[in-house]
């Protein structure tokens, strides 16, 4: 015997998946790639923004601090309710056009970076509120330490 299930009770169960869905979706944080779109978002939403200097596909510390911290939901969670992400990446293994890697480098010149990665908290104005780059602990410890940037008047 085959039972139909009304329209309504459909209704109720597709709502269900829907808001299921968006409730893992939520508090994930998207990661920006453009400067002046970063800045523009933060004036906006009244944050910092967060620089990541990343070799991507070839430097080492950057592939662990994207796996143990920023690919975990307690830093996406901290990060979308908190900054705005900005990736400046300049990988080794993928095509970019030369002349967005010549903003990158410019940027990347502008701040001093020597290294990677480099993680930057910056204001909505480009001035820096703190600098870091990878540190043992995972997303707990990573979050923790990126509040204690934001509430020093002090990088490091």
């Amino acid at each position: 015997m085959k039972k139909r299930i009304s329209r309504s009770a459909a209704a109720l169960v597709l709502a269900a998946v829907f808001s299921c869905a968006a409730a893992l979706g939520a508090g994930s944080a998207e990661w920006l790639t453009d400067f002046e779109e970063a800045q523009r978002a933060a004036r906006d939403a009244g944050r910092p923004v967060l620089i990541n200097f990343t070799g991507s596909d070839w430097c080492g510390w950057c592939v662990r601090l994207k796996n143990e911290v920023f690919s975990r939901a307690e830093f996406q969670r901290y990060a979308a309710a908190n900054l705005v992400l900005l990736e400046i990446d300049f990988p080794r293994r993928i095509e970019v056009p030369e002349e967005v890697l010549e903003v990158r480098r410019a940027l990347a010149r502008e701040y001093g970076v020597r290294g990677y990665p480099t993680i930057l908290l910056v204001d909505a104005e480009g001035e820096v509120l703190g600098r870091t780059g990878y540190r043992r602990g995972g997303a707990s410890a990573y979050v923790e330490h990126l509040k204690e940037l934001l509430s020093s008047d002090s990088g490091d």
